[in-house]
This record gives structure tokens, sequence and C-alpha cells, in this order.
């Protein structure tokens, strides 16, 4: 036996507060009295709160027995009767206990006992009754028999509706909703809402690109060379293989490999991973769908984009209009196109497309802007952009044309000289999604990379690495293509009203806790 471990699980006993200390001392009460607080075998429900609600007003003589079953929110005990209120996985609904109806014998164990001392908010129950309405016209069940199917020993945060509708003791909290979002999600219906939203976006875009015709696939979240993205990767050991491995910063390379192997369109729902810093639109995991359909160009992309977004928004809110913050954002298409560097110089004045490295410098730091001896063109170009352009851009824009030097993926502009085929489509002032005519010159593409070689040497850390099995893919040949890549969870802040992407991440990455 580990001496310390057993010490600490002492310990750890002593720090039950009263609640929970009067919560355990049911839970002996309940075994006693021959009541299994934790139940193995299936409890067979035939209805839920939503439903019965709707069946009921509807025709009130065509529902009555239930059997549902859900977390007990409130119990308000009146002597020989008492209400109470239970969640399900649909919603919430009233419970009436009668005693005489619990126990029609002599025996009133189940109702003055069970239900009356030993049972607490939070407990998980299973109900059998009849659907009635009371005198003040809310539809209710009328318990004729109650089953304990898990006891709860943690008290869940008390939160109260007065009588003129205002809300006390609300569990609203961030951090804490973070670190405990199963309390949450129990306390606050709003909180289940945005998550159900989410799923409602995934799904209809998923829908959409089901129905065109692209398969959904899954590529490798352990790489052997990270790539696809300027971004710092997490790493780890193989010991079997006694290599190094890292975590996905894109699967963008992966996807263009399946191009080559002769499939029309391509997608899949990512969860990338940089070691980057944590901010209100920053989360070190997150979702990217990445889809990538040959014989297409960045033009192309632009009008299908409007498309899935259009969509999307009239699936999820009934409307191409969602009210965002201080901002109505409209997802109704065409949206604004402007290039990269016409951008910058509608903000400053400048044009600094000719600029060399130097004068980037030079010109950054006269401009206010933080820089480092690593950072080349692309990152200085970008770090101007942001400054000045970034937080104007809240309706949907493209902003297209590139320079070369910032995107290492992406073909040759057929027209303009030194610019690239792709866009990124800005919308509250924040990159909502990457796309490009896709590179498909192999040795233009390895070129580009012995590029990003150079800047590592310099210093940078989230250049890219030549990756010789997705050049091997490109020599067989793949078609001309394009790719995009949009950031789900950012998109899911704009469809729920939300500031932060830890909203919208069930579990996102925390400090650890102040012991």
């Amino acid at each position: 036996m580990n001496i310390t471990i057993f010490d600490k699980t002492i310990l750890q006993v002593e720090k039950y507060n009263e609640q929970e200390k009067v919560r355990r001392n049911s839970l002996k009460e309940l075994i006693a009295l021959g009541v299994n607080p934790y139940p193995a075998e299936e409890y067979k429900i035939n209805n839920y709160s939503t439903k019965i609600k709707e069946d009921f007003s509807k025709n009130e003589n065509k529902l009555k027995e239930v059997i549902i079953a859900g977390r007990l929110m409130t119990k308000r005990i009146m002597g020989k009767a008492s209400f109470a209120e239970l969640k399900d996985s649909k919603g919430r609904i009233q419970l009436y206990f009668n005693r005489d109806e619990i126990c029609p014998n002599e025996d009133k164990q189940a109702y003055n006992q069970i239900f009356k001392k030993l049972l607490d908010i939070g407990d998980i129950i299973g109900v059998k009754g009849e659907v009635f309405v009371t005198k003040v016209g809310e539809i209710s069940v009328l318990v004729k028999s109650f089953k304990l199917l898990s006891k709860s020993i943690k008290p869940l945060p008390v939160v109260k509706k007065d009588s003129d509708g205002k809300i006390h003791d609300e569990f609203k909290d961030t951090e804490l909703r973070y670190r405990q979002r199963a309390m949450d999600l129990i306390v606050n219906d709003e909180s289940w809402s945005v998550f159900e939203k989410r799923t409602k976006i995934f799904n209809s875009i998923r829908n959409q690109l089901n129905n065109k015709g692209y398969i959904e696939v899954e590529t490798p979240i352990l790489q052997p060379i990270f790539g696809g993205a300027s971004a710092r990767p997490f790493v780890t050991h193989h010991n079997t293989l006694d290599i190094p491995l890292y975590l996905r910063i894109a699967n963008e390379l992966y996807l263009k490999r399946l191009i080559v192997g002769g499939k029309e369109g391509v997608y899949e729902f990512a969860k990338d991973f940089r070691n980057e810093g944590m901010d209100k639109t920053h989360n070190p995991e997150f979702t990217m769908l990445e889809f990538y359909v040959s014989y297409k160009d960045y033009i192309w992309m632009m009008g299908f984009v409007e498309q899935l977004l259009e969509k999307t928004a009239k699936d999820v809110l009934g409307d191409t209009r969602a009210n965002y913050l201080e901002n109505t954002i409209d997802f109704k298409g065409p949206y604004k196109k402007l290039s990269f560097f016409d951008a910058i110089k509608n903000e400053t004045g400048d044009d600094i497309s000719k600029k060399t490295e130097q004068e980037l410098l030079e010109y950054c730091s006269s401009k206010g802007i933080k820089f480092d001896a690593s950072m080349g063109k692309a990152k200085l170009w970008d770090a101007v952009f942001s400054e000045f352009c970034e937080k104007k851009l809240i309706q949907p824009t493209f902003i297209t044309d590139y320079p070369s030097e910032m995107s290492p993926l992406t073909k040759k502009h057929r027209n303009k000289k030194g610019l690239t085929e792709r866009f990124e489509l800005f919308i509250n002032g924040k990159e909502i999604a990457n796309a490009y005519s896709e590179q498909n010159d192999p040795i233009e593409q390895r070129k580009s990379f012995e590029d990003q070689m150079k800047l590592i040497e310099k210093g940078d850390e989230e250049a890219m690495i030549i990756d010789n099995q997705f050049l091997n893919a490109l020599e067989i040949g793949m078609p001309p293509t394009s790719g995009i890549g949009i950031g789900m969870d950012r998109l899911t802040m704009l469809f729920t009203n939300k500031k932060s992407i830890q909203d919208v991440i069930f579990f996102p990455q925390m400090k650890p806790e102040k012991k």
C-alpha cells in the first residue's frame, strides 16, 4: 500500500464542507434502507419534457401516462404534497409529489423519508406518472412512483428566480464555468444552446459539402513533419520508432496528397494544435475545416464560400444576419474584395509593396509596430496589415493577392508579378478563412520550402520545414486545385454572439488552479 496516497485520501475526506457531509450521510441512510443509489440496470423512458408539453397542449387527452428521467433541480416541500422541477436532456418540467399517490398503503417511507429527507437537488431520478395541468395552468407530471438513479454528493449552485423574474445567485464566474463545464451545463441552460448551435453549424456545412459529392476524410494528428501553416508545434516522442512526432498544426499537405490520389474534393473537420499565445480568439487546440477541390481556383472558392456561409446562416439562424456584440454581420454575398497592399494603402496612404526588408524594419519602427530580428518581409507586412487594417474589416471581406513571401503554398498570380492567388476572409476584425489557388508545380514548391528553411536559420520558429513526401506527391501530378481552411471556433463565436473562444469550446485550456 502506498501510505502517502492513503494519507492524502484521509486528508481529502476532512475537507468536505457541511453540505457534502450531509449528502454523504444521506447516501449511507439510503443504502441502509435498501436503496441502491447507483443502479446498473436500464431505466426505460418513453418521453421527454418538451414532448410532454407539446403533445399535451395539442391534445389534453392524448398523453397521460409517462416515464421520464432527469436531474432534480428544485424541491418545494408542503407537508403531504410537494412540487419539484426535473431537468432532462431536452428541457424542464414540473413534478407534483403527493404522499398518498406515491404511497397508497400504510408504508409512507418512500415519500416521508426518501423523497422529503434523503433526495437532494442534483440527484438524478426516474419518474412514472400522469400528465395534468395545475390550477395556474402549468403542464406537470403527477408522480405515481420514482426511482433514484444517481445520488449527487456535490451540491449544485442554487440559482433562484423571484416573483418578478429576476435571477439571483447565477453561476456566471467565467473561470469556474470553464473549469467546471459539467456544472455550467447543468445550471446554465444557455450554455447548452451555444454548443447545440455549434453542432448545427458543423452539420450544415457537412451536408453542403456532402451534397457536392466531396468526401469527408481523416488525416494523421501525430505527424513526423509539421507543415501546412506557419506555427510553432507541440513536440512529443514515439518510443518504439525512436523519433520525434508533432501534433499537427494543419492537415493541408495530407489533404492535397489525397487530391493527387484522384478524388474531386476532400474535406476534414480537423483538430489542430499550435504552441502559441492564448487570448479571446486563440486556444492551443482548435478546430479547422479544410477542404480541397480539383480543377478550381481561388476565384471559384470565393463564390463557393459566400454560398456556404450564407446557407449556413440560414440553416442555423433562420436569417443571413447575425448580431455580434455591437455589430450586425450579414453573411449574404457577394462580399467586398480588396487586395492586400491596397488595403494597407487605403489606411496608411503608403505603398509598402516595394520596400526592402530593411526599409520595412524602419517603417515598422516609425509606426510603433513591434518586431524582432527574425522577422522577414512576410511577417513585417503582416504586422503592418494587422496594425492598421484588420480591426476595420467588420462585414465579410476578402483580402486578396498576397505577396509570394507570405504564401509559400500558393500559386503565383497569373497576372500580377510578385503576388499570389490567395485570399483571407475577415469578419468582425478577425481572420475566419484562408484560401489559395494551390501550388501544384513541384519545382516551384521546393523553392518556396527552401526559402522557408532560410527563415528557420534566421531564428523563425514558425517557418515551414521541407516535406519530401508531399513534394513526391506533387511530382506525381496534382491537378489545378483550390483549397481553404475555415476557423470553426471563430465562426461559431460569430453565430452565437460570444466574444471569447473559450465560450464555444467545451473544455478550453486553462492555467492550473492555484493551491
